[in-house]
């Protein structure tokens, strides 16, 4: 009875247990993600150098076409001798998949960015754009500015809130909230030098996420991808998240 209780709520959280997702990592994929507490409130944080930059990508459709929806799809398409060290959602998306914002995958744009506000949480204005392999290997920037700028991206998301801005939070967020989820989101080093991927492992309010982002690790900007949807593939701490089909989603691959 205690073991059906289990897998139960195994399925109700989409998460498996480690045992499920152990593999054998090559080198380069190995220290990417740990386990971590701030404030009382567990992380999973996976953490990317910028020389390791190049092993970043972002999925949406597979060779044929298809929205690729989950990370066993993922893993399905990469070539012989590369494995996925870690991937998450990386931004909002519609109905059949495609995303809310912008996207450039590889230097292509599927996505066109949005600069208005609106409902939800993207339009939660000020929102952002995660931008990699341009003239800095990572950047977090407020949309507008991004369309001013028109930064090089090698790999860019859009999502929003911003939930660190220029070392400050959100001027939206209330530490007293009771809008409370397990949240997802990305943030970048003042250098550009280093990108934090993290999900919360248990409700949060923006406010605790965005703290979590600025006080525990020192990012000075930082960008929420989602809430009630957000999911993490990472063998190395044991999860293999499912349950809902996603649109874009970022990771690491190692080969």
């Amino acid at each position: 009875m205690a073991d059906g209780i289990g897998l139960r709520l195994r399925r109700r959280l989409g998460i498996a247990a480690g045992w499920l997702v152990a593999l054998s990592l090559p080198a380069a994929a190995e220290g990417l993600c740990e386990r971590t507490e701030f404030e009382g409130v567990g992380y999973v944080l996976c953490t990317v150098a910028a020389e390791d930059e190049p092993r970043l990508r972002l999925w949406l459709d597979g060779p044929d076409g298809q929205p690729l929806r989950h990370f066993d799809g993922i893993r399905r398409i990469l070539p012989p001798g590369e494995v996925l060290g870690f991937a998450m959602n990386a931004g909002m998306y519609h109905a059949d998949f495609s995303p809310v914002g912008l996207l450039v995958m590889d230097g292509e744009n599927r996505g066109a960015l949005v600069t208005g506000g609106g409902g939800g949480n993207f339009g939660l204005l000020p929102n952002g754009v995660f931008c990699t392999g341009g003239g800095r290997p990572f950047q977090v920037i407020e949309s507008r500015a991004f369309a001013q700028a028109q930064p090089e991206c090698r790999l860019a998301t859009q999502s929003g809130p911003m939930l660190v801005i220029d070392g400050d939070l959100h001027p939206r967020f209330l530490p007293d909230s009771d809008s409370r989820y397990i949240r997802n989101g990305v943030g970048v080093s003042d250098d550009g030098r280093t990108a934090w991927f993290a999900i919360s492992s248990s409700a949060v309010t923006f406010h605790q996420f965005g703290r979590f982002f600025r006080d525990a690790l020192g990012a000075r900007d930082a960008l929420y991808f989602d809430g009630s949807i957000s999911r993490l593939y990472a063998p190395e701490v044991g999860r293999a998240d499912w349950g809902r089909s996603l649109g874009p989603i970022i990771g690491f691959v190692a080969g």
